[in-house]
């Protein structure tokens, strides 16, 4: 097959979607490798990298499109790429489709095989392509939000750490799955007051016997009472597929210090809290009744390199089976690469896509069989 990797073209984004050590294990297998030019030279891949691994490196995205048989990108296609996606061809990337219906009726559109990173699953039912990128944006979570919290940032110039004979921040970190994992790592490190909230006691249980008595732990019910104490906290909620649901209601920012932040990570899905709208890294924050809010829907993309090689790990294999048996037999084979098939020649197939949406559903099984 021809795999085709077009350069990002969202705003501030330098990841790509493969990197030359995976074109070489493709083009060993036989396959053939389009690369569009300067695609990789946000994170210091160039194209006689690429060039050197066996891809042959074009000029226009508008080539890729029109040759590659898959399509394999970092970020969701934006409505210029979404205008060259055909019948039949396979996309391969984060779609987060759920909060954003205009490029879920583009694919609809377009006839091609959607297949969403963040919607495989594994034999865990974890979810083994959004996870590299879920420790990447927990890690940043606490990074970015302590600079945030600086004055000169808009926050209310808390050190989370503290100094001896003053306190230390509170961090509360909703949500304890791999986002929130990494976060609570993060903010330990800092030596911050950490409380995680969870509405799993049996996911809380776990975090007690990873961290230990240096976190709190309390249950979702506790949310207005935590927040209220906290200077930064992170939302790290999922529903795979659908919409993240608004846990936090404007009101309650009215029981919040002015300054503190809040760093919504659930931003991809929608956000956990009420007030959240998509931001940028050009223009990350804004400000709601005196609380900043850090909403970036591709936090990853401030550290594109680390990022971008993360993923590749973890996507590889899936590449490899898609382009080496085609896409009908890689997906009927392997029921967890099936879970990420969200659209397919016209139709809805994953459930919880379909329902954020308010779309019909229908079962890829009985579409590819």
């Amino acid at each position: 097959m021809i795999i085709g990797v077009p350069k990002e073209i969202k705003s501030q984004e330098y990841r790509v979607g493969m990197v030359p050590n995976s074109v070489t294990e493709l083009v060993q297998l036989g396959h053939s490798v389009l690369v569009e030019k300067n695609a990789g030279a946000g994170i210091g891949m160039h194209d006689n990298d690429y060039k050197a691994a066996g891809a042959v490196v074009v000029d226009t995205a508008a080539e890729i499109f029109a040759r590659a048989d898959i399509i394999v990108k970092v970020k969701e296609p934006q409505p210029q790429e979404c205008a060259l996606l055909r019948e039949g061809q396979i996309l391969f990337a984060y779609l987060h489709l759920a909060p954003d219906p205009a490029q879920a009726r583009l694919l609809k559109k377009s006839g091609c095989i959607a297949i969403a990173y963040e919607t495989v699953t594994n034999s865990l039912g974890r979810l083994p392509l959004l996870s590299p990128m879920s420790e990447v944006a927990g890690r940043l979570s606490i990074q970015v939000g302590a600079s945030f919290l600086e004055k000169f940032h808009g926050g209310s110039g808390i050190l989370l750490s503290g100094v001896p004979g003053v306190a230390a921040g509170n961090v509360v970190v909703l949500g304890g799955g791999v986002v929130g994992t990494n976060a609570i790592r993060m903010a330990l490190g800092q030596e911050a007051h950490v409380t995680v909230l969870d509405k799993s006691i049996e996911r809380l249980q776990e975090l007690r016997m990873q961290f230990g008595a240096h976190l709190n732990f309390a249950t979702i019910d506790n949310l207005e009472h935590y927040i209220s104490n906290a200077d930064l906290v992170i939302g790290a909620v999922l529903v795979p597929g659908d919409a993240t649901p608004k846990l936090v209601r404007r009101q309650m920012l009215s029981k919040m210090r002015p300054g503190s932040v809040i760093v919504d990570v659930a931003i991809d899905q929608g956000g956990c809290f009420e007030t959240s709208h998509p931001t940028t890294h050009a223009d990350p924050t804004f400000t709601v009744d005196g609380i900043v809010h850090y909403c970036v829907t591709n936090m990853p993309g401030a550290v594109p390199r680390t990022a971008t090689l993360a993923l590749n790990n973890a996507t590889l294999p899936f590449i490899v089976a898609l382009a080496s048996k085609g896409y009908r037999k890689a997906l009927l084979e392997d029921p967890h690469l099936m879970n990420g098939l969200n659209v397919y020649a016209g139709h809805y197939t994953h459930e919880a896509v379909a329902h954020a949406l308010g779309e019909k559903y229908t079962a890829a099984s009985s579409l590819l069989n």
